[in-house]
């Protein structure tokens, strides 16, 4: 009977539940709390620094931002990366007074933080500090921003990660295309479309810093604002205080390159083999903030490619199955023209066909007037999004200086929002026509070439686009001269030795541990003559196997497989195609020279030099066994950013299937021990 009262009980209340449920546009909602824009107050000090402050007792935090007048444009081409690395290094540095490791405990204590950049329009610093810390904190952050100490060893570490990231940078296919876009349409040559090199950092000195530093960090060129737990009238003393000793100096004339942009219809490509689909970009020469028609393009902007309600996701993606991610954005920048672009992810088959459909959109964006459907959806997106424009007040202030540091009117987001509601049907298809070039796009193409095939032919003639890395310093000279005659003899002889005549060798497998930085790591390697490793690495965090061939691979760790990073490809290939083995297997195709003989350590050796992939290889041979004993080449260190010297000791020779190797090897890096390998056991052809 108790069993049969519950499951009434339970059947009411499902059927008083249904009974409850209404559709979404029968829900009645409370009306939202109205989010009180604060006022900003300003004021400035009589050395040139002008501050902005907002009130906010909720919490007893308080935070300083301040905008510098300086930005990487300012900086020659072949300087790229100055203005990032002084950014980094006024804080990673510290100051006199405060040295960098005093003043990461410092904060560490008070659990605050200060931070510092420098794009290529402004600069930047931030403090963010307990209401409590604040009168011991400021004086602290006005001395980052005016003393900073740019030791050589911060400076040094900030290259080395610009570096890098240089080597890094052809990993990504969405970097590479972004990047080189912008290339295409600023010019690759131009302050907006130029390349951070491993040369321009390797010429950046402690003096570049300083005086980078010295000729913007003025009170001329600074903006703060303040937002927190304060009293306006105590902290405007406190500011005064702390900046008042802030030397004035001369504004910044940040000079903005003209963009001598040419209308023109292309069609780009880059190779990446390791990927079986395409990155597409395509679009032209943007626009500039202050047009009068910003609100009108940004709803067309918004019809074309607002996420999933836009025209290109609804039809690319969602009708028509041709992209993973399709998007766009007209830009309009404050200090130099943005980029129109459109942009796509899609299988290489069907490369061609996402690139029509895109057009196509755009062209319908001209032809046919938007639906008042479409209007309205939009500008409640525009509007409805706006309310977190305002939902802090560090936005409300951040706002303000940003846009008093661009030029622009306090109200010009009011401006814009105002525009968004004025926009009409008619307006949208006449900037469409007004700003929109579909017959002349850039089009740019990132994907492997094998599968996408000819489908790019029917644009036009195919601009192959050159992405490799320039690397300073290559030993591309002319071969070293010597006697010819007898280098043959030498080489010949050393390439008996090792593999001996009548063995064909196909694989090599070694099985071994190196020792390096401390730690000795076991090792297995396969190597398929001519352009394949397979490698298994037992290091500390586990078991890592790599897989090389014909210029790309894999690396796989914890489980997870991802592609060799191009850099770390080029690498292995680099040092199989200098291996001694490799040298041996096609030594008639090369021109050995001899030049003389050397002696290290006691021993004299026969010295013969060969060129691979441009690079001249010195080999000292044993004049009894022919065996290379030691190697010489010149090879790019990503990391450095230039060539270093390595030098590979070869001893305790065994032959085993007809191929001698040597059982220990020691690898110096400008005449440093870096390596020290050992191998237990050898196979060929298995």
């Amino acid at each position: 009977m108790k069993r049969l009262s519950i499951t009434c009980f339970l059947i009411l209340f499902v059927a008083s539940l249904t009974q409850a449920q209404k559709q979404y546009d029968e829900l009645e909602f409370p009306e939202l709390n109205n989010f009180q824009k604060p006022e900003v107050e300003t004021f400035t000090t009589a050395n040139g620094i002008k501050f902005f402050l907002v009130e906010d007792h909720e919490l007893p935090l308080i935070n300083a931002s301040a905008i510098i007048r300086t930005g990487g444009v300012q900086v020659p081409n072949d300087k790229a990366g100055l203005a990032s690395i002084t950014g980094t290094v006024i804080r990673s540095g510290g100051t006199e007074t405060y040295p960098a490791d005093s003043l990461n405990t410092l904060l560490e204590n008070k659990a605050a933080s200060i931070e510092t950049s420098i794009g290529f329009t402004s600069g930047s610093a931030s403090m963010d500090v307990l209401k409590e810390d604040l009168d011991a904190l400021l004086p602290v952050f006005v001395d980052v921003l005016t003393n900073p100490a740019f030791p050589e060893d911060k400076l040094d570490l900030a290259k080395t990660q610009q570096k890098s990231s240089i080597s890094r940078r052809n990993d990504d296919t969405q970097g590479i295309g972004f990047r080189e876009f912008q290339r295409l349409i600023y010019g690759k040559d131009s302050a907006y479309g130029r390349n951070t090199e491993y040369a321009t950092v390797n010429n950046i000195s402690r003096e570049d810093l300083i005086a980078f530093h010295q000729n913007n960090f003025v009170a001329e060129n600074m903006s703060v604002g303040v937002v927190g737990d304060f009293e306006t009238a105590e902290m405007k003393q406190k500011l005064r205080t702390a900046f008042g000793e802030v030397p004035s100096g001369n504004e910044t004339d940040l000079s903005f390159p003209d963009v001598n942009y040419e209308d023109q219809n292309t069609i780009n490509f880059i190779n990446k083999s390791d990927v079986n689909q395409s990155f597409v970009l395509l679009g032209h020469l943007g626009g500039m903030r202050d047009n009068p028609d910003y609100a009108k393009v940004q709803v067309m902007n918004r019809v074309l490619s607002g996420g999933f309600s836009g025209r290109l996701m609804q039809v690319v993606r969602t009708e028509m199955g041709l992209a993973y991610a399709v998007f766009g954005q007209y830009g309009m920048n404050s200090f130099y023209p943005g980029t129109f672009y459109t942009g796509v992810m899609t299988k290489s088959a069907t490369t061609a066909e996402a690139i029509d459909a895109i057009i196509e959109q755009i062209e319908r964006l001209q032809n046919e007037p938007i639906t008042e459907k479409e209007l309205q959806d939009t500008k409640d997106q525009i509007l409805n999004s706006s309310v977190f424009e305002y939902d802090s007040y560090e936005k409300v202030l951040n706002q303000q200086m940003s846009y008093d540091y661009r030029g622009l009117p306090e109200d010009a987001f009011q401006q814009y929002l105002e525009g968004v509601r004025e926009t009409t049907i008619e307006d949208v298809q006449h900037v469409a026509q007004k700003y929109l070039n579909p017959d002349q796009l850039q089009i740019l193409v990132v994907g492997n070439k094998d599968e996408i095939g000819d489908q790019l032919q029917k644009y036009g003639s195919v601009n192959t686009v050159d992405i490799s890395i320039p690397q300073p310093g290559s030993d591309n000279g002319e071969t070293v001269k010597g006697d010819a005659e007898k280098g043959a003899t030498l080489l010949n002889q050393m390439a008996e030795a090792v593999i001996e005549p009548g063995t064909d060798l196909n694989t090599l497998t070694l099985t071994g541990e190196v020792q390096q930085g401390g730690q000795t790591i076991g090792t297995t390697q396969t190597i398929d003559y001519p352009d394949a490793i397979e490698q298994t690495i037992e290091a500390p965090m586990g078991k890592v196997q790599l897989s090389y061939k014909g210029g790309s691979g894999t690396m796989k760790m914890g489980g997870q497989e991802r592609p060799l990073p191009p850099q770390m490809a080029k690498g292995l290939k680099s040092t199989l195609n200098k291996s001694f083995l490799a040298i041996a297997m096609k030594a008639d195709e090369l021109d050995p020279q001899f030049l003389g003989t050397e002696e290290v350590e006691d021993t004299t050796y026969n010295k013969v030099s060969v060129k691979v992939e441009g690079t001249n290889v010195t080999l000292l041979l044993d004049q009894q066994t022919g065996y290379p004993q030691i190697q010489r080449f010149k090879q790019f260190n990503p990391q450095q950013g230039q060539q270093v010297s390595v030098e590979n000791r070869n001893s305790n020779w065994t032959t085993t299937g007809g191929v001698a190797y040597p059982y220990s090897q020691v690898t110096y890096i400008d005449g440093n021990k870096s390596a020290e390998a050992s191998y237990q056991s050898h196979t060929v052809n298995e």
